[in-house]
């Protein structure tokens, strides 16, 4: 477990699991933050408190950030039941997947950071061809800011909700790694097909690969038919603690950017980026965090490179 005996003096902010930033306070009952206290607790107790509740813990001088550790995230998702999603829209108001509970549901997710952003209007067709097969339909673009999603979110004027996951809640919940990646929801609140990559439309099918009727035939087929896909047999990749500790360094590098710590913050998404090399909302997403190119620039060529030479590692598709 990290420790904090020597860096936990004055204010701290904790991120919590949901993104959300707290003050640390000692007060008379022990140590505080939200709705949380550990009795008869000070500062030097929250890495002990932390081990013993599961989570992983980032860091920097003054701010930390807790994510489920490996073991914690799979017992909390191991029932195969869709995790629980409340998130905030453009505007900040609040937007719940769950409201669309005992219909079939499309998590749809995206960023400003990749072609994707182009997609919500193929996205929206579909919606309107399914709707009265009782198709829901929910988009979450995984920025690290919401102004960053704007300009795509108000050009589609998309009927579905559209989510700004700002914390990457649903990246860590769901398994996403890369965007535009979708998961099916069944009836019973069950996920049937597990994370896979799928094109609203066809704009970028010479950089994809992957065409969009590939996984939108199949969508049809299920939602009208019952019938469900081959990809519907695979199972979320279990994260592991490196995967969920990269998660608590990315979140910690957008409280830094967003208080003009930028090399700070690149300092963490350094951190990020080896304990999760192919994880695509932190790499990508952190250039675009910090002011970078995430199209053309030479930091994401080499990385796409890297990773294409590789195989593509996981850039599943619908099939």
């Amino acid at each position: 477990m990290f420790q904090f005996r020597a860096m936990l003096t004055g204010v701290v902010i904790l991120i919590d699991v949901d993104g959300r930033e707290h003050q640390v306070e000692v007060k008379d009952v022990g140590l505080c933050w939200g709705d949380v206290c550990i009795p008869k607790a000070g500062l030097e107790d929250l890495d002990d408190w932390a081990a013993g509740a599961g989570y992983l813990v980032a860091r920097d001088t003054d701010v930390v950030a807790l994510a489920p550790s490996a073991e914690l995230h799979h017992r909390e998702t191991a029932d195969g039941r869709a995790p629980e999603l409340t998130l905030n829209d453009v505007d900040g108001n609040p937007v719940s997947f769950d409201d669309f509970s005992g219909h079939k549901r499309v998590l749809v997710t995206w960023a400003s950071w990749c072609g994707c952003r182009h997609e919500l209007g193929g996205w929206q067709q579909l919606q309107d061809e399914l709707a009265d097969s009782g198709l829901k339909l929910f988009s979450v673009a995984l920025d690290a800011d919401p102004e960053d999603s704007r300009p795509w979110i108000e050009a589609a004027s998309p009927s579905y909700p559209v989510a700004v996951d700002t914390a990457h809640v649903t990246a860590e919940k769901y398994g996403i790694t890369n965007v535009p990646s979708v998961v099916w929801i069944d009836e019973q609140d069950r996920i049937v097909k597990p994370p896979t990559i799928a094109p609203g439309d066809d704009q970028f099918v010479d950089f994809t690969k992957i065409r969009a009727d590939q996984h939108h035939d199949l969508l049809r087929a299920w939602v009208r038919d019952g019938v469900l896909p081959e990809s519907a047999a695979g199972t979320t990749p279990e994260r592991t603690d490196e995967e969920q500790l990269a998660l608590a360094h990315r979140r910690i590098a957008a409280h830094l950017q967003r208080a003009g710590r930028t090399e700070d913050a690149k300092r963490h998404l350094a951190t990020a980026q080896e304990l999760s090399p192919w994880d695509w909302t932190v790499r990508r997403g952190g250039i675009a965090m910090t002011g970078g190119d995430p199209f053309l620039g030479e930091e994401f060529t080499s990385f796409w490179e890297e990773w294409d030479a590789s195989g593509r590692p996981g850039y599943t598709p619908t099939v």
